[in-house]
C-alpha cells in the first residue's frame, strides 16, 4: 500500500509539474515574446534597412548613447547562433551567454543589428522562485488528497485480508467524507451476506445431522431386530407392521432431504428466472380444493376479487400457500380463512386459523430453518423448514412474510409487489 501511495502521489505531482512547466515554456516561447519590449529595436532595424549600407554606422553613431542597450551593426558572418535560431528582418532573436550576458539580434538587409550585452531582468530569478513555490503548493494539495485516500485503501486492504482469514465479523468503518466510502459500504454488505450464508450453512449442517439421527437410529435398531421378525414361525402381521415402520423412517428421511433441497435451491439469486403469467385467484382455489379433502376443517376464501393476473413463479407461490394451509390444518379447531387483497402496487395473501396461538417467544423465530415451537400440540410434526421455505419464496418475489397470533386467531400474511423490480 505504501508503494501505491508513493506511485499515485508521484504521478499526480510530476504530472502537474510537467504539464505546468511545459505550458509555461510554450507560452514564453510562442506567446510571451516581449513584443512590446522588442518593438523599438524592430523599428530601428526597419529604419536602418532603408538607409544605404555605408551610412548605417554613421546613423547609429549619431544616436544618443545608451549604456543600458549598446547597439552595434555587424556583418552576418560575424554572428554565430544556434541552429534553431534563425535571423529575420522582423523578429528579434535573444541569446544568453554562459557568463550571464544577454544579446539581441535582428537582420538589417545583409547586416545584423546587435543590442548588448544587456542586463538580465533581475526579476527572472524571483519569477522562477514563485514558479517553484506554486508547484510545491500543488504538490502539497495533492498530498492532502492522496494521503487520506491511501490510508482508506490500506484500511480496505487489511479488512479484505482479515476476511480472507475467516474472520467473518470483519467490517470497515470510514468517515462519510471518505472517497472510498461507497466501496467500504459494498464490502460491508458483501461481508454481512457471506457471514449470514456461512452461519446458515453451519446451522443447516448441524440441524440436518440432528434431524436425520433419530430416524437413522430407529432404522439401525430395526435392522438389528429384523432376524427375529423373519423367522418362519413369526407373526406375519407384526412383521408387516415392523416393515411399515421402517418404510416410515425412510420416508421421513426422504422428506427431510427433499425439503432441504428445496430450501437450498431457493437460496440462489434470482437471475435468469423464467417468469410466467398466472391468475392468483384461480391458483388459490385449486390449492384449497386439493387440500381441504385432507381434513374436515373447512377452508374459506374471502375476497371480492374475481381475477388477479400476476407475473412471477406460480409454482413457488402455490408451494408457499400449501405450506401455510397445511400448517393451519394441523392447528385449526373449526375454521381456516384465506384473504386476498390488492393495492395499486402490491398484493397481500393471508391464511388465518382459530387454533392454539403461537407462544410470543416463538414469533420472531418461526421463519428460521429447523426451528420448531415449544408448543406440543399435534406432536410438533415436521422438520421446521416449511415456514423458512415460505420466507425464501417471498424474498425471491421481492416480498415479505409476517405472522400475528393471539387467542382468537393466528394469521400468516404474504405481501409482494405486482411488478418485479429489475
Amino acid at each position: 500500500m505504501k508503494r501505491l501511495f508513493i506511485s499515485l502521489y508521484l504521478l499526480l505531482s510530476l504530472g502537474i509539474l510537467g504539464i505546468g512547466w511545459t505550458l509555461d515554456s510554450l507560452w514564453q516561447k510562442n506567446v510571451d515574446d516581449n513584443n512590446a519590449l522588442d518593438a523599438p529595436l524592430v523599428a530601428l532595424a526597419q529604419l536602418l534597412s532603408q538607409l544605404p549600407q555605408d551610412t548605417r554606422n554613421l546613423y547609429l553613431e549619431a544616436l544618443p548613447s545608451n549604456p543600458v542597450m549598446p547597439l552595434h551593426l555587424l556583418d552576418i558572418d560575424q554572428i554565430a547562433l544556434a541552429k534553431d535560431q534563425l535571423l529575420s528582418p522582423n523578429q528579434v532573436v535573444t541569446t544568453t551567454t554562459s557568463d550571464g550576458e544577454q544579446f539581441q539580434f535582428i537582420m538589417v538587409g545583409e547586416q545584423v543589428l546587435m543590442a548588448g550585452p544587456l542586463d538580465i531582468d533581475p526579476r527572472s530569478n524571483l519569477r522562477n522562485l514563485f514558479t517553484l513555490f506554486f508547484y510545491l503548493s500543488l504538490a502539497f494539495v495533492a498530498l492532502i488528497w492522496v494521503g487520506p485516500l491511501s490510508r482508506d485503501l490500506s484500511t480496505l486492504r487489511m479488512a479484505t485480508k482479515e476476511f480472507g482469514e475467516a474472520k467473518w465479523d470483519t467490517r470497515i468503518s470510514l468517515s462519510n467524507r471518505s472517497q472510498v466510502k461507497p466501496l467500504a459500504d459494498t464490502f460491508n454488505e458483501m461481508a454481512r451476506h457471506i457471514s449470514a450464508l456461512i452461519e446458515n450453512q453451519k446451522h443447516l449442517s448441524n440441524a440436518v445431522s440432528h434431524e436425520i439421527r433419530t430416524p437413522l437410529a430407529r432404522l439401525k435398531f430395526a435392522l438389528a431386530l429384523m432376524p427375529m421378525y423373519c423367522q418362519p414361525d413369526s407373526d406375519e402381521q407384526k412383521r408387516q407392521d415392523f416393515l411399515n415402520e421402517m418404510q416410515l423412517d425412510i420416508k421421513e428421511m426422504e422428506n427431510l432431504l427433499q425439503e432441504l433441497l428445496t430450501y437450498a435451491s431457493l437460496e440462489s439469486q434470482r437471475e435468469g428466472i423464467q417468469l410466467d403469467e398466472y391468475d392468483l385467484i384461480q391458483l388459490v382455489n385449486q390449492s384449497i380444493k386439493r387440500l381441504e379433502a385432507l381434513t374436515p376443517t373447512p377452508i374459506t376464501l374471502k375476497t371480492t376479487i374475481d381475477s388477479l393476473s400476476l407475473i412471477g413463479e406460480p409454482a413457488l407461490i402455490e408451494r408457499a400457500l400449501q405450506n401455510l394451509l397445511t400448517n393451519a390444518q394441523r392447528f385449526a379447531y373449526t375454521e381456516i380463512y384465506v384473504d386476498i387483497n390488492q393495492t395499486q402496487q402490491q398484493v397481500s395473501l393471508s391464511v388465518s386459523n382459530d387454533g392454539e396461538p403461537i407462544p410470543e417467544v416463538d414469533l420472531p423465530k418461526v421463519f428460521e430453518p429447523f426451528y420448531r415451537s415449544q408448543s406440543v400440540q399435534n406432536g410438533n410434526k415436521g422438520h421446521g423448514l416449511g415456514l423458512a421455505i415460505v420466507k425464501r419464496i417471498m424474498q425471491r418475489h421481492q416480498g415479505d412474510v409476517s405472522v400475528t397470533s393471539d387467542p382468537q386467531h393466528t394469521r400468516f400474511s404474504l405481501i409482494w409487489p405486482k411488478k418485479r423490480k429489475l
